[in-house]
């Protein structure tokens, strides 16, 4: 009798399915953009990454249409081979110059940078404390590394003060990382606090700017740039796929360090070097960034009046500072029918439910982005109390 090896899937689909989990995975059929098409329906976009519009700019396709003419589709090589052309390095000393680092070392993702750099600086014999609430992909990095790691409680220097004296004298090296904007809950951390405590017990300092970069500092420099920590912080994670609308990863900081990944780092030996058309339009955002402020004004602006109305209109927002604004439900199958009602009457808006938040916290998450006009974020709102009253979420 043959036993159903594939039984213990169909089992935690049907837990999934029954628990209101089951993640419904709907397709874009057009650009990102304010209204995009999804599942064949023209909707009003408030769940992308695409802060400031970059996705679908004008100089970006074109950025990348001519470095497909000069270097063609694809590297074809990992960048220790032969895969390191000279625009991968065109874009890292833009970055740096834009960052205000010393060095920048880029990847295919943010999450692979994560992993490279993490299990590169830090191994079985060291520790990490890292923020109870950082990013899966720091998670995983710091897994990788098979050191120690230690959660200190969230956004909180003074916890972080307790784990590291517990621990110390009882490892080799350490290594504190935290998010800069955390992307469910759209806080940030007291970078410069936790920083000072870093500094102060002779730990490595990592941060992981994925929602910041593009959003935060000066003409969307960064957390690190908020705070005016130049120079200061060891290493610095950036993403390209979000504020800059295209794909890849970086670490800025300092060139010793950067210079090091280029031996070290797993993603960077082991895994085919990014796309020349994705490279080309990552410069041409930081050309765009460099040139104004505008587009991260303009989303700033959004993000103000969408969490003030959203607040008039008796939503709980819990506690972002950023243009990640949460809407807080409980219980995801409440969340789920929300974002279906949501969806019908013309807004695009994700459920997040465990594991993705904790049990008890399903939200829907508005992303806010500078494409979006006042109309569209009074549509939105309108959407949102519709459904608010319905669903008994709002009086």
């Amino acid at each position: 009798m043959s036993v159903d090896k594939l039984a213990f899937i169909r089992d935690d689909v049907a837990a999934l399915t029954e628990q209101g989990l089951l993640i419904n995975i709907r397709t874009i059929q057009s650009p990102q953009g304010a209204w995009i098409t999804v599942d064949g329906k023209k909707v009003l976009n408030l769940c992308s990454n695409n802060y400031l519009g970059l996705a679908n700019h004008p100089q970006l396709k074109e950025a990348a249409k001519g470095a497909i003419d000069e270097y063609g589709v694809g590297p074809a090589a990992v960048r220790s081979i032969a895969g390191t052309m000279a625009i991968h390095l065109e874009l890292e000393e833009r970055l740096a110059r834009f960052k205000g680092a010393e060095g920048v070392v880029s990847f295919q993702s943010g999450f692979c940078a994560n992993q490279a750099v993490i299990p590169a600086l830090v191994g079985r014999e060291d520790v990490i404390f890292s923020d109870e609430l950082n990013h899966a992909s720091i998670i995983d990095g710091a897994r990788l590394s098979r050191a120690q790691i230690e959660r200190y409680p969230h956004c909180d220097p003074a916890g972080l003060e307790r784990v590291i004296a517990d621990k110390e004298k009882n490892y080799r090296r350490a290594l504190v990382v935290t998010d800069g904007v955390f992307s469910m809950d759209g806080d940030i951390a007291p970078l410069d606090k936790l920083y000072e405590v870093a500094e102060r017990h002779n730990c490595l300092f990592m941060v992981d700017d994925a929602h910041g970069e593009g959003v935060m500092g000066r003409g969307g420099r960064g957390i690190v740039d908020h705070f005016g920590l130049h120079g200061r912080v060891d290493v610095e994670v950036g993403t390209l796929s979000k504020a800059f609308g295209v794909v890849g990863g970086y670490v800025a900081g300092k060139k010793l360090i950067t210079d090091y990944l280029r031996q070290r780092a797993r993603p960077f030996l082991f895994s085919s070097a990014v796309t020349p058309g994705d490279v080309a339009a990552c410069i041409a955002g930081v050309d765009l960034l460099e040139r104004s402020t505008d587009l991260v004004d303009k989303l700033w602006d959004n993000t103000r009046f969408f969490k003030a109305a959203m607040k008039n209109l008796g939503f709980d927002i819990g506690a972002s500072v950023t243009p990640i604004t949460p809407v807080m439900l409980g219980e995801a199958p409440l969340a789920k029918e929300f974002s279906r009602q949501l969806f019908e009457e013309g807004v695009f808006a994700m459920a997040l439910g465990f594991p993705t938040v904790p049990r008890g916290k399903a939200r829907i998450r508005v992303m806010i982005s500078a494409t979006l006009e006042r109309t569209d974020l009074e549509f939105g709102l309108q959407a949102f109390e519709c459904v608010g009253k319905r669903l008994g979420v709002i009086e």
